[in-house]
């Protein structure tokens, strides 16, 4: 499946006020199905009091496929819980509540879950009722587990789902590369596996377009995640990377990139793996900053992974294996290695592919 639609090069700035925009800028160029959503003057009613959703956690990259390649995890996330509030004033959002973690502003314009919020009110032009956002934070910040994505991503569903779904997954990707972009730059390998599930392939980003990739049903596919007690922000790992490269590594990359695709449409976890661990690109400048890492690798090949490599910007790192059993397993190596090479204390996880992304978990109707 392809969702095809253009994408600002200026992302909007979200502010607090969100009265309609009614002559929204046009292009002359359309080289899709699919045009920005289309701001009106009819202003959808609230279908719920309060809603509540999920978002997963992702990983991106998944070794050669830096910024065009992600998939969502299953377990792991977020939760936002939104309700139309009249001590809010209309038209706009406050945030209430923040728990599990104590290092996010409240300020819904320093929030990632609030400047996605904003960006679904505005595409909905919502100015008559007021609403109020509670975050609970699954995942770490800066655990290479698209912890801001999540956030960003269960606050446009919850803003959809309130006002009765009238935005499609093309609108609520958009609303969250408003927040991708406020936190580590427009790229779109976490936010749009968190709202679509399953595998996601970036094709393009101007215009922005996206192809989901259909891992079969009947594969199992384990994912082992293993998170050190270590932070590494996303904007100091891009600082890290390369400028230029060269042809060769591009070459390489590309060709590993187009292997990691196939494999998955074919349920090839051995050529999966293969690919995941075969960056010549990224991989090489961030894990020296991850203490340990290149160990950790090590460890999980010969415990018997098909493969391993940084999750998104890291520190966690990710293992693909057939079962749970062998995940434990991995999973157990890996951290001895964070521990003894990198001086480490880590936690692993063993988890699945979550192929539905960010969903409704439940409401209170009207």
């Amino acid at each position: 499946m392809a969702i095809c639609f253009l994408s600002p090069l200026k992302p909007i700035t979200p502010t607090v006020s969100l009265t309609p925009n009614l002559n929204p800028k046009k292009t002359n160029t359309l080289r899709c199905n699919f045009s920005l959503p289309i701001i009106t003057t009819t202003e959808p009613e609230p279908v719920f009091t309060s809603v509540r959703s999920f978002a997963p956690a992702t990983v991106a990259n998944l070794g050669p496929g830096f910024d065009f390649l992600g998939c969502a995890v299953d377990g792991l996330g977020d939760f936002v819980s939104l309700r139309v509030d009249p001590s809010v004033h209309p038209g706009e959002l406050s945030i209430s509540d923040i728990s599990g973690t104590k290092n996010l502003s409240k300020n819904p314009l320093k929030n990632c879950a609030g400047i996605a919020a904003i960006a679904t009110m505005k595409m909905l032009s919502i100015r008559s009722v007021g609403l109020s956002l509670s975050l609970e934070k699954g995942l770490p910040l800066g655990s290479g587990l698209g912890s801001s994505a999540a956030s960003a991503a269960a606050a446009a569903v919850a803003v959809n789902e309130l006002f009765g779904r009238k935005l499609e997954v093309k609108d609520l990707v958009l609303a969250g590369l408003e927040s991708e972009a406020k936190v580590s730059g427009y790229h779109a390998d976490n936010i749009a596996p968190a709202i679509m599930g399953g595998f996601v392939l970036i094709r393009s980003y101007d215009p922005l377009e996206l192809m989901s990739l259909q891992f079969p049903v009947e594969k199992d596919l384990i994912f082992v995640l293993v998170s050190p007690d270590f932070e590494a922000p996303t904007k100091k790992m891009r600082a890290a990377l390369p400028a230029e490269i060269g042809m060769s590594h591009h070459v390489w990359n590309c060709s590993q990139a187009g292997a990691l695709v196939a494999s998955v449409l074919q349920g090839d976890l051995v050529g999966l793996g293969k690919a995941l661990s075969s960056d010549k690109i990224v991989e090489p400048k961030r894990a020296p900053l991850i203490p340990g890492m290149e160990a950790v690798k090590k460890a999980a090949l010969e415990a018997g992974a098909f493969g391993c490599t940084i999750s998104g910007a890291g520190p966690t790192a990710v293992a693909v294996v057939d079962s749970e059993d062998r995940g434990l397993e991995v999973g157990e190596r890996m951290v001895e290695a964070f521990w003894k090479e990198g001086n480490l204390k880590a936690v692993a996880m063993v988890r699945r592919l979550d192929r539905v992304g960010a969903r409704l978990v439940g409401s209170v109707p009207r």
